[in-house]
């Protein structure tokens, strides 16, 4: 008897366990990372390794976060990759072609040029996350379609404003390097992971959550993604809210893109290019529910962490980088996969 009641208690524990969207994920990203640093012999836990990585997730979280709130609502965006090559075009074009500022303007001296650029962007994003709202709540178009205009049109227009070439603009590399603690030999304590960039995307990243799990923007988000009707019927202005969270999402996408052209060094009108898939995936993997009404922000940012690592790792281990899109495939089938198995066994 004693026995059973153990092994009840030792199952509840499991269960409970496999209720934990947040352990699940830091232990399948766990597993990766010492199976990658098993194939690899160990190189896969460099810092170098670790850097490159931590500056790749800060190219793609912004773009999840953007996703999360979209998808937490009951929507869906395809556009956020297209309007991070569209915002980064328009940043290197208003300092080229506008300024006629030059790649020769590099360090402390591009600051004030970069701080124009992060501010074009960002209005940039806004004003496709502006279009999207008004495609949605005015024409009533919905999300997959009207998002999926937005991306054809802000592709072509990077296209346009950029003549299909990148716009090498005055640039700051030193932000997207990672930092190093001063007086240390890195040759000796190679200490650097975190770049300044990747830091403020951190803090973007966490600003958001909060305001997604502890301030009214979160509660209406997962009201309207849980029961739209039930949100209209306790007062909620379902056309207001979905405009903040597409202008939100926009804005993200723009900031990415200031990332994006610090990142190379210009503009480019391909950043962006297949950047909505992964950020679909990251949110998907995270946890996050395409019915609505469900995700947290913990779990998309592990989630693209995930998605970054298997990228990495496969490349570390010699797996061709055409293999790419399919693992992100087979990474979204199975996040959905085991989302729909937890919601019969009543897990949400």
């Amino acid at each position: 008897m004693v026995d059973g009641k153990q092994s009840i208690s030792f199952r509840e524990r499991i269960q409970g366990f496999t209720r934990n969207q947040t352990a699940l994920l830091v232990l399948v990203l766990l597993i990766l990372i010492v199976v990658f640093t098993s194939l690899s012999g160990g190189t896969f836990l460099s810092t170098s390794v670790g850097s490159t990585i931590l500056t790749d997730w800060g190219a793609y979280i912004l773009l999840a976060v953007a996703e999360t709130l979209v998808v937490i609502s009951g929507g869906i965006d395809l556009s956020v990759g297209a309007t991070l090559s569209l915002s980064t075009v328009t940043a290197g074009w208003v300092l080229v072609n506008g300024l006629h500022l030059t790649s020769k303007t590099t360090g402390v001296d591009a600051w004030p040029a970069l701080a124009l650029a992060a501010l074009v962007a960002v209005l940039t994003g806004l004003l496709v996350g502006a279009v999207n709202s008004v495609l949605i709540n005015i024409l009533k178009i919905v999300p997959f379609i009207a998002t999926l205009a937005t991306f054809g049109a802000a592709a072509g227009m990077a296209i346009i404003i950029s003549g299909g070439m990148p716009l090498q603009g005055p640039t700051d590399f030193s932000l997207i390097n990672p930092l190093r603690i001063p007086g240390l030999d890195p040759k000796v304590f190679d200490t650097g992971l975190f770049s300044p960039l990747v830091i403020l995307m951190a803090l973007v990243t966490l600003v958001v959550g909060l305001f997604l799990h502890k301030a009214r923007f979160g509660l209406y988000t997962y009201a309207i993604g849980s029961n739209v009707f039930a949100a209209r019927a306790a007062g909620i202005s379902i056309a207001r809210h979905t405009t903040k969270i597409y202008l939100v999402g926009g804005a993200l996408s723009g900031l990415a893109g200031f990332y994006a052209y610090v990142r190379l060094g210009g503009g480019s009108p391909t950043s962006g290019t297949g950047m909505e898939l992964y950020a679909i995936a990251a949110t998907v993997i995270g946890g996050a529910s395409l019915m609505g009404g469900i995700g947290r922000m913990w779990g998309t940012v592990i989630g693209t962490l995930i998605l970054i690592t298997v990228q990495s790792g496969l490349l570390m281990i010699g797996v061709a980088t055409d293999w790419k899109q399919i693992v992100v495939a087979v990474l979204i089938a199975g996040a959905v996969a085991v989302q729909t198995l937890q919601k019969k066994n009543g897990v949400r």
